[in-house]
């Protein structure tokens, strides 16, 4: 049976339908239906319908509610993994992973809530903070991980008291869709939909007078329209956008030990992850230690369809993409010295090795720019003031890392990065927990955490005299 939109509590057909080409292949997986500004309107209007009730439910209902969501979830993991990989590219092991990680938030969130907080209590007077769920929610994700960046969205406006829209990639559909369809026995009709489009709908959701956030996660670019489509309305919104991510290796770290990190850290999900480390800074002495043990690394990953046993690396998930990232690799081969990888794989896939370079200027494509993909830049510095000011020469700040021996010499490196999260001999440790966003063009707000949850609501004072 064909996926379908989740439209007012019914399964639908789109207006139209788009192709989702399975990037191990360079072929058509399927067909995925495609909304219409009608069905958009249809969306909105449900949803505003539906929050209301939604909201009145109270935190206990809904609780049990995204409970057993989250179970519904878990009894089709195994599905949920292959049609991940076959739309994303993502080996299997990986897929399986993300799918337990979006479980695990769902169930995170779903014992959360947002209690009144006492500002200030006297003989004379009582000062309350209250919080209340602003309404509708746009939660617009991106293609690198379509089922774990829509869950971070979803699962704490849901917990608020919010109706959410859903507008998926259009590379990366299906999970989104296949959401939909077991939400529908679950949740009310309106609470959350699903909409897909060719890229052509954002706007619509962003401007319109009824939806009261956009949360968006995706490029920078993209992210200033999102800004000013909101703008009219003073809607809320919330904006993870790209990174530039910089590794600084200290001049008392063991290279045999902090190589692996780096090299998971810039090659997991093929490098398509807005936090993977983009850059790496390490002492001119140890450059040519540090690139030979990450292309022995290279040269070992096994890049390859998701879905076979003993992939470590997938494809780039789309032809644009693929093509952007071999553009890096045409560029970095005449500024610099290529020494692992550097070419497309042959096969109809999106296909292309892990990369390193080294010798390359600070004005280099690859280096003042996002990549994402499996390619990366070894920088050398003489001077340890000298990489944090060039770590911090971006117009990006979404993350970063610290490689030492020394960690408190490590902590009080990272304390001078200019970005939302800087992690020390560790990367990509996102806990929910623990609030994450950018700095610079990097975004605005945050995700996960209570201050995630706190972006859904409106904070409300009540200040009352007493006696």
């Amino acid at each position: 049976m064909p996926y379908r939109l989740l439209i007012d509590g019914a399964l639908v057909p789109g207006a139209s339908s788009i192709d989702v080409v399975n990037p191990a292949t360079g072929q058509v997986l399927m067909q995925a239906p495609r909304a219409d500004e009608a069905q958009a309107e249809q969306a909105v209007a449900a949803a505003r319908q539906a929050f209301p009730g939604w909201a009145a439910l109270g935190y206990g209902r809904r609780s049990t509610l995204l409970d057993a969501l989250a179970g519904a979830i878990e009894e089709r993991i195994d599905d949920f993994a292959r049609l991940l990989t076959q739309e994303q590219g993502k080996p299997l092991a990986e897929a399986r992973g993300e799918v337990m990680a979006t479980i695990a938030a769902l169930t995170y969130y779903a014992q959360l809530e947002l209690e009144p907080r006492v500002l200030r209590e006297t003989a004379a007077e009582r000062i309350v903070e209250q919080r209340y769920p602003l309404g509708v929610v746009a939660a617009i994700t991106p293609w690198n991980y379509p089922l774990l960046l829509l869950m971070v969205k979803l699962a704490p406006a849901l917990i608020t008291g919010n109706t959410v829209i859903a507008k998926p990639a259009p590379t990366t559909p299906l999970t989104t869709l296949l959401l939909g369809e077991i939400a529908a026995d679950i949740l009310p009709a309106g609470v959350f939909q699903t909409l897909v489009d060719q890229n052509d709908l954002g706007a619509l959701l962003s401007r319109h007078p009824d939806v009261a956030h956009v949360s968006f996660t995706g490029s920078t670019p993209t992210g200033k329209k999102v800004l000013g489509s909101a703008a009219d309305t003073l809607k809320r919104f919330t904006l993870e956008l790209g990174g530039n991510d910089a590794a600084i290796v200290l001049d008392d770290a063991d290279v045999a030990k902090v190589a692996p990190r780096i090299f998971r850290g810039a090659t997991t999900n093929a490098g398509q992850i807005c936090l993977a480390v983009k850059r790496v800074y390490a002492p001119r002495g140890m450059v040519d230690a540090l690139c030979a043990e990450l292309a022995r690394l290279a040269g070992e990953a096994v890049v390859g369809d998701g879905l076979e046993q003993g992939t470590t690396i997938g494809p780039i998930q789309n032809r644009a993409q693929f093509e952007k990232v071999l553009g890096f690799i045409a560029d970095a081969r005449e500024n610099g010295t290529i020494v692992a990888g550097g070419d497309a794989l042959p096969g109809e896939g999106y296909f292309i090795a892990p990369t390193i370079v080294r010798d390359l200027p600070d004005d280099a494509r690859l280096v003042r720019e996002e990549q994402f993909g499996p390619v990366l830049p070894v920088l050398g510095y003489d001077d340890l003031e000298d990489a944090i000011a060039r770590a911090n020469d971006s117009d990006f700040g979404l993350g970063g890392t610290v490689w030492t021996s020394d960690v408190e010499r490590g902590m009080a490196v990272a304390s001078r990065i200019e970005s939302g999260t800087v992690w020390v001999n560790k990367h990509l440790e996102l806990p929910f927990d623990v609030p994450f966003g950018g700095a610079k063009q990097s975004g605005i707000g945050r995700q996960q955490g209570i201050e995630g949850m706190e972006d859904f609501t409106q904070p409300r004072i009540v200040n009352a005299a007493l006696g």
